[in-house]
């Protein structure tokens, strides 16, 4: 049996480390990183003035956590202003965007549920109307 059939503690160490366009992406909860079907778990860290621009999870549902910093947070329509120890639920298929428009980095934990979703993913909207002009 390999190691990651039974690892039940993920360290720092551990992780996988990724640089996404958006984040520095260390995924804690992945197929790779433990045997697991159900759950996805990432922290991300984004620089100030970044932004993971409007998107949407078609088979995924997904709660962002905000660890460190300050979100703009959309969900749908709605925008909030989210610091540490605040929360946003995605439900499947929502349009949603984080932004960090703020001077300090920003630090949160995305969960996404489930792991083994059919595909796509991830899909890119911003640059739809009427998501590419909703910031204004």
């Amino acid at each position: 049996m390999d190691a990651k059939a039974l690892r039940r503690f993920v360290g720092v160490e551990e992780a996988v480390r990724v640089q996404s366009p958006w984040t520095v992406e260390e995924w804690m909860c992945r197929e790779d990183v433990v045997d697991n079907k159900e759950l996805l778990l990432v922290r991300a860290t984004m620089e100030p003035h970044r932004e993971h621009p409007f998107h949407t999870h078609p088979t995924r549902e997904e709660i962002i956590y905000v660890i460190s910093g300050r979100a703009e947070q959309w969900v749908g329509r709605e925008k909030r202003v989210l610091g540490p120890g605040e929360m946003a639920f995605v439900p499947k298929g929502e349009v949603h965007g984080t932004y960090n428009p703020h001077d300090e980095p920003l630090v949160f934990l995305a969960i996404l549920s489930p792991a083994n979703a059919a595909e796509p993913g991830i899909v890119d909207v911003s640059g739809e109307e009427s998501w590419s002009s909703l910031r204004g």
